[in-house]
């Protein structure tokens, strides 16, 4: 058994497709479009296969109020393993680089994972680990 995919709400579809398309290589399929449901989503994958995620969109989503995301229930983030210590290095300093926070700067953390965190166009929490 694995994860076959990650469905994220967002109301910027268009921005986040973007994101992971240019920051972690990401391909897209065509938009698929749900007139009757007034849905819309795209499926990114990436090169070696395995979890995708499916950006989806429909009228009226509620945005969490960011204070409080590190106290909701749910999805705490998601993480890509990139190969080696210092890929984390150089995408965290693209993502500096080009305007993004950084959230957790590059580290080991004491359960022995290398990593650093940002947070996408949404705010959801995104590790880029080895």
């Amino acid at each position: 058994m694995k994860i076959n995919h990650i469905g994220i709400w967002t109301n910027h579809l268009e921005e986040l497709r973007e994101f992971y398309c240019t920051y972690f290589g990401a391909k897209s399929n065509e938009k698929y479009v749900n007139q009757v449901k007034q849905f819309s989503s795209y499926f990114l994958t990436f090169e070696t296969g395995g979890c995708s995620l499916e950006l989806m969109n429909k009228p009226n989503l509620l945005s969490p109020d960011i204070l409080m995301l590190n106290n909701l229930v749910g999805l705490a983030h998601f993480a890509f393993s990139v190969g080696s210590k210092e890929e984390v290095d150089s995408i965290t300093e693209r993502f500096r680089q080009t305007g993004y926070p950084i959230y957790s700067e590059p580290r080991f953390t004491g359960d022995g994972f290398y990593e650093s965190a940002i947070k996408d166009p949404d705010c959801n929490i995104v590790e880029i680990t080895i």
